[in-house]
């Protein structure tokens, strides 16, 4: 069975390197458009050059203290885990990087062209990263016949994600903000001005943090539903026969191939359509056919069919979640529109009625998570396993929403790439209504990782439970209450410190900027160009060394915990860091997001650029950025690595 698995990964791969192929064959770019292209992938390429080695230093500690714990296997394969993971966040960045040029040479003759390209160009790093997923853990249980070593695999993964999405997330943030407050609200300069110090470092910033970051988030989150589900269904063999443990795999790549049909629709049927609405369409042909895909696996794998019942669950979550972000987070949102015009009173009053928002956001999600849950556990007599198949059900449509998600960053540098090429307005204007649509894409991306992430982590410390045998039954045990409030506190922490660590880099990047504006005559004229190599070199060095320390936090702190006072105490830590994340996650991601969609609002009219209303709100996204594109995203992979941590050594300290 496992076999099935491991050629519809082969085939995922082969598929995101065909499409890269096509793209490449598309018609040749003007010089112009090329260069500033050109710029975008060298600091593209610089950035992950360095960070792929800097990781690379950190990795041979990782593997002689899992050696010294554990074993030569579970080493490697957690070292394994780390590159499969840098591997995808390649791909998916090199096709990003190709494939931006295209789409804006492509829209200046039609606009469905430049939407299909960019959606194929994001496709390349979906099947990228579920096909390695897929590949290499079905090669992974075809050698290994213990599922506990495969948590190794998944520990890496997660520990790659976390750099990664931190290091990208500091990095884009850093740079944006410096574009904008120097270049914006200083010195009233547009979006993507060429003239800008830091225009290139941002738009590079679009691909190593929304694409690359986010490319290693969700496949650390799809190979860890696989194996916490793989080691829960080996524990349930009796009760769902010997099939059962290779339902996650055969699920996974069920939605997979619901995904490419997804793709698929959104080309073939989806010209003239509004590019929202085509993403609709795409969708809900991929829920629907992952949906049936897994009724056929669960009829051919399993006795009991409530186990699809709670895919449907999952699948359902999925799509809930987006509703409930267009509305607190998209343009045609209330909190949005409210947003905009307190902008009108000053910056404080948006950031006051953003944060008002955005406390209130991470609710409806909750509920539903809550629901799901515990619908799917009373419906089927109080089963793990049918948890197990909500979660994975909401990985189903993962290829199709990454494919989604990666459209942001390359209609984000196209529209940037026509700006600085100076295109003619109609260009611009074109390709900045496709950004608008990737940016409601990433909005959508970031709670659907949320919603599955939040239960991934609830599957990950119950599995932890199950494995311990570790039942917290007495609230008022000191270790229960006080792990539990250590555990609450930590995404805060690791919130803080991705915060400052952007902090620290915009103020560096707001220094340089001003600095070049100061000393190069005749750049705010153009009559001389800025260094942007410059500007790309200090916020990479400084992302690099920023998101070391928050990783530390995450792997050592569980780790400790658990060697120092066992189960009894890292349980109940788990519970406050799942808790505590599922709810400060949505609200950094929906406020940040709501911010920066208030900002776009207000620009939408052109006779308020520039006006204090513009500014005020300018402001506003600038303090929104850290936290939909660091914080947010990093504790959602904190919440996952931290239950990770303690699966991996759950056997040592029983």
């Amino acid at each position: 069975m496992f076999y099935i698995s491991l050629m519809v990964g082969l085939f995922a791969i082969a598929v995101a390197f065909g499409i890269l192929f096509l793209i490449k064959k598309e018609p040749k770019v003007s010089s112009k458009i090329a260069e500033i292209a050109g710029y975008i992938a060298t600091g593209a390429r610089a950035y992950l050059k360095r960070q792929i080695k800097t990781i690379s230093l950190v990795t041979p500690l990782l593997f002689f203290i899992l050696l010294f714990l554990f074993n030569w296997k579970v080493a490697a394969v957690s070292v394994l885990g780390v590159f499969t993971s840098l591997l995808g966040s390649i791909i998916g960045m090199a096709s990003s990087t190709l494939a931006n040029s295209k789409v804006t040479s492509a829209c200046a003759k039609s606009s469905d062209k430049a939407f299909r390209l960019a959606v194929f160009g994001g496709s390349i790093t979906g099947f990228s990263v579920t096909g390695l997923s897929v590949l290499v853990l079905s090669i992974l249980y075809l050698i290994f016949k213990d599922y506990q070593i495969v948590i190794g695999f998944g520990f890496g993964a997660s520990l790659a994600a976390l750099f990664a999405q931190i290091g990208g997330g500091i990095y884009t943030k850093s740079a944006d903000i410096g574009a904008d407050l120097v270049g914006k609200v200083e010195n009233n300069l547009p979006e993507d001005d060429p003239r800008n110090p830091a225009v290139i470092a941002d738009l590079v910033g679009d691909n190593v943090g929304d694409c690359a970051g986010r490319g290693a988030d969700l496949f650390e989150s799809f190979s860890n539903d696989i194996i916490t589900g793989t080691l829960v269904a080996s524990t349930l063999l009796s009760q769902y026969g010997p099939k059962a443990i290779f339902l996650p795999l055969i699920l996974q790549a069920t939605g997979i191939l619901a995904s490419m049909i997804g793709i698929l629709i959104t080309k073939k049927w989806g010209k003239n359509m509004a590019p929202s609405t085509s993403f609709n369409l795409g969708l809900i042909v991929t829920a629907v056919i992952a949906s049936l895909g897994g009724l056929i696996v669960v009829k051919a794998l399993l006795p009991d069919l409530s186990v699809w019942m709670g895919i449907l669950l999952g699948v359902t979550i999925s799509l809930i979640a987006t509703v409930s972000t267009r509305y607190y987070a998209g343009m045609e949102g209330k909190p949005v529109k409210e947003m905009a015009e307190a902008s009108k009173a000053g910056p404080a009053i948006n950031i006051i009625v953003g944060l008002s928002n955005g406390l209130q956001s991470p609710i409806a999600s909750i509920i539903m998570i809550v629901i799901a849950i515990i619908a799917a556990y009373t419906l089927s007599g109080g089963s793990l396993f049918v948890i197990v198949a909500v979660n994975l059900g909401t990985d189903l449509m993962i290829a199709y929403i990454m494919a989604a998600d990666t459209f942001g960053p390359i209609t984000d540098n196209a529209s940037g790439i026509a700006e600085m090429s100076h295109a003619p307005e109609e260009l611009v204007e074109k390709l900045s209504s496709l950004d608008s649509v990737g940016n409601t894409m990433k909005a959508i991306t970031k709670a659907y990782s949320m919603s599955s992430g939040t239960i991934t982590a609830f599957v990950i410390f119950t599995t932890f439970f199950a494995l311990t045998k570790n039942i917290i039954t007495d609230i008022s045990n000191p270790y229960t209450t006080g792990f539990m409030l250590i555990g609450i506190s930590l995404p805060f922490l690791i919130s803080s410190l991705a915060i400052k660590a952007t902090a620290k880099g915009a103020f560096l990047m707001v220094d340089e900027v001003r600095r070049q504006f100061r000393e190069i005559k005749g750049l705010l004229t153009g009559e001389a160009s800025p260094d942007y190599g410059l500007c790309i070199d200090i916020t990479t060095k400084n992302a690099l060394k920023q998101m070391i320390l928050p990783g530390i936090v995450s792997v050592f702190i569980p780790v400790v915990v658990g060697f120092t006072f066992g189960p009894k105490a890292l349980g109940p830590l788990l519970i406050g860091s799942v808790l505590c994340s599922a709810v400060l996650g949505p609200f950094f991601n929906n406020t940040g997001t709501a911010y920066d969609n208030a900002k776009k609002t207000i620009e939408l009219n052109r006779e308020l650029k520039g006006t204090l209303q513009h500014q005020a709100a300018v402001i506003g996204d600038t303090v929104g950025d850290p936290m939909k594109d660091v914080a947010g995203p990093s504790i959602l992979i904190f919440m996952k690595l931290v239950g990770m941590s303690a699966l991996l050594i759950a056997p040592l300290i029983i």
